[in-house]
């Protein structure tokens, strides 16, 4: 019997489609049934592809490429339409692509057959095929769905987990691996549907194994093994390793980026699966959508573990232990996936043996306010290492920030940023605190009874506004027992409060949590970000989150809670009367729990009224020192005022219209005990205040009621 005969009985036709040549040459039996002259000849290809229906050329375009790739057989269903578009029949391709003589990679030629395909009659159901309908708006569907669910995984493990839940139109593999390329070598990058320590025997391979993942990964050409005897055939030496997971069918496909292959991707069945096609095809899809996926994956955690990396190394840090001193410290960056922003704090080892405590905040919360935070960090560090008193840090720090050339690649310069810093030498022995300041919130002195005041310090601008800048210092001292809080503004203000209604808020949680810095440090975050601050909010509509950094060092010490004094004390200069609002405010924080408020208010105008006569009659400074001392309920307020002058102050008595004169006749009558004392160089004005509600019989030294020649002004 001859083969035509056969052909012809079968209704099957033969076609020869050449793709370089961009012709197809057919039988009499193949033009008849893409409704051409029903006899043989060569026709353009635009003539048989009018004959195609859309979707379906689609769908055999993919097919061929797929079968060009892999060098097997291209099957696929086509439908026949009229020069309409109404779907005349539908029929069979079986073809095999041939690499041209001339070796291109992009022309072929396809030799194969057509067979019509009988449809079912109305009210039957039809027989599956891998062609039909249902099938192929279920696997558009699938694809769309991996195709996104891979898009969204965001690293290795996410993607080898979407790639595991993928539910493939009838053939759901149920065990999956992904190799990768080591140098020579085959590893193993992640696996799902396997025990712990199935994967023992292929972790680690050479590329010229025996085995389809390492011969995948050498020819980037897939593999597909519909039954064990395929395998054992194929690849004997591994088959071993293979047959003790009880699978029946397998498919090895490259994972190719770019014209690299990156691995190989391994899915083994335990049903028989003969991989049609279109289930090669839509392993094929799979393959390529999962290759791009591990390859963002790679790229996403090599850029995140390298930005972890510089931020871990940028992250504020205590350095070794203080002897004599406490320390504790915490640092929230206010989001946007960084682990660090513009805020800092740090502590320096000076070559004088004591240390230096930094603070501050570049301004803005993105990475560029890192990468100053950064520079800035490093240029502190090197000038307190120089030996630099803290004034001199601070005007060689702005002076640095000012003149950082932050230049775009195009030669534009960078918007300018400025800083926020406080710069504390220590001497642990003393407990003297020389502090500088730019821009930054004051620090808070906690007292050993728990008491939280606000330490005003002279100040100046931030650094990077001025590179002339100067920045006075200001000395501290910490007793035994006591507490110095430095922060930044974010632990005061997010939340939408000021500097005044996120001190109240802050002020309650510092004297409730005094013996240990650990838990206070804690509850001062607590406080601003954690569930609490939902009810303490402030009263600006603007909530926006900061960074917070915060620094608690405390001076140990046998002084036990109940019988430290509370001290401040405080110099104003002859050219900053404005300071004597500093000395009026930290009185009022001594005093908060003060049992009578009108005792409070007393003593705050008594000290306005020293201070005043202190500028206006001398010309030296005014140091005030406010001292509490006793138990709660049966405390004393002592306050000095010395000043550098010689002359006593006289009692007078003003006229009805007087506009001074008044100074020690306020002291007289709300003062439960005032004097003066001389000293050597000058004198010291005193008052005390008893918090018992028994008055208390003077007990200071009044001086003779003469009229002075140096008037006292009213306060």
């Amino acid at each position: 019997m001859r083969t035509e005969d056969v052909l012809a009985a079968t209704a099957t036709g033969l076609w020869r489609w050449d793709n370089g040549a961009g012709t197809v040459t057919l039988d009499a039996e193949a033009a008849r049934l893409l409704e051409l002259p029903a006899e043989p000849g060569v026709f353009r290809e635009s003539q048989v592809r009018s004959r195609f229906h859309p979707v379906d050329w689609n769908e055999i375009y993919g097919v061929i490429n797929l079968a060009v790739a892999e060098g097997t057989l291209a099957e696929a269903r086509l439908r026949i339409v009229d020069e309409h578009g109404r779907v005349l029949r539908t029929v069979r391709s079986r073809s095999k692509p041939l690499p041209p003589a001339q070796g291109s990679n992009v022309d072929y030629v396809l030799v194969g057959t057509l067979q019509e395909v009988a449809e079912p009659q109305p009210g039957t159901a039809g027989a599956h095929t891998p062609i039909t309908g249902d099938w192929r708006r279920s696997r558009e569907a699938f694809l769309l769905d991996a195709g996104r669910a891979l898009a969204e995984a965001r690293s290795t493990a996410e993607v080898l987990r979407v790639a595991y839940s993928l539910s493939m139109p009838g053939f759901s593999p149920d065990g999956l691996a992904v190799f990768g390329i080591e140098g020579e070598r085959l590893t193993i990058v992640g696996q799902h549907g396997h025990n712990l320590g199935d994967e023992g025997p292929f972790t680690d391979m050479p590329l010229d194994t025996d085995y389809p993942a390492a011969e995948v990964a050498r020819t980037g050409r897939a593999i597909y093994l519909p039954t064990p005897e395929d395998y054992r055939f194929r690849f004997p030496a591994t088959w071993p390793l293979a047959r003790r997971f009880g699978r029946r069918s397998w498919a090895f496909l490259p994972l190719i980026v770019a014209g690299h292959t990156m691995g190989a991707w391994m899915a083994g069945f335990r049903h028989p699966v003969s991989f049609s096609p279109d289930e090669r095809s839509v392993l094929t899809t799979v393959a390529r959508m999962l290759a791009q996926a591990l390859a963002r994956a790679g790229i996403a955690e090599t850029e995140r573990e390298l930005s972890l990396g510089l931020q871990r190394s940028m992250m504020p840090s205590l350095g070794p232990s203080v002897p004599g001193m406490t320390v504790a410290a915490r640092y929230v960056p206010t989001g946007g996936g960084l682990q660090v922003g513009g805020d800092w704090y740090d502590m320096i080892p000076l070559p004088t043996g004591r240390i230096a405590l930094v603070i501050g905040d570049v301004q803005g919360h993105d990475v560029r306010a890192a990468g100053l935070m950064g520079q800035l960090r490093i240029a502190l560090r090197a000038y307190a290492s120089e030996g630099h008193r803290p004034d001199a840090v601070l005007s060689r720090a702005s002076r640095f920030l000012a003149g950082l050339a932050d230049a775009h690649a195009d030669g534009e310069q960078a918007e300018a940023r400025f800083a926020t810093c406080l710069y504390a030498e220590v001497d642990p022995e003393t407990g003297t605190f020389d502090i500088a300041r730019a821009g930054h919130p004051d620090p808070v002195v906690m007292t050993a009874d728990g008491t939280a005041v606000i330490r005003q310090t002279a100040g100046g601008l931030p650094l990077g506004i001025e590179s002339d800048a100067d920045y006075p210092t200001t000395r501290v001292v910490l007793e035994a027992g006591e507490t110095i809080m430095l922060c930044t503004d974010g632990l005061i203000e997010t939340g939408g409060h000021d500097m005044a209604t996120g001190w109240v808020r802050l002020r309650p949680i510092l004297e409730r949590h005094t013996s240990d810095l650990e838990k206070l440090a804690d509850a001062l975050v607590e406080a601003v970000h954690g569930p609490p601050s939902h009810y303490t909010t402030g009263p600006l509509a603007d909530r926006r989150e900061d960074d917070i950094a915060v620094l608690l060092l405390r001076r140990e010490g046998s002084t036990t809670r109940h019988t430290a004094p509370r001290r401040t004390a405080l110099t104003i200069a002859q050219a900053e009367p404005e300071r004597i609002a500093a000395a009026r405010q930290q009185v009022r924080e001594l005093l908060h729990d003060w049992a009578d408020p009108e005792q409070v208010d007393s003593a705050v105008l008594m000290i306005s009224e020293m201070a005043t006569n202190v500028l206006v009659h001398t010309d030296g400074d005014a140091l005030i020192v406010a001292t509490a001392t006793g138990e709660q309920g049966q405390r004393r307020l002592r306050v000095e005022v010395a000043d550098g002058s010689d002359e006593l102050p006289h009692k007078r008595r003003p006229g009805e219209m007087a506009s001074s004169g008044r100074g020690l006749v306020l002291m007289e009558m709300l003062a439960d005990a005032w004097g003066v004392d001389p000293r050597g160089a000058g004198k010291s004005i005193w008052f005390e205040l008893y918090e018992s509600a028994e008055p208390v019989e003077l007990t200071g030294a009044e001086p003779e009621p003469e009229p002075v020649s140096e008037p006292e002004p009213e306060p």
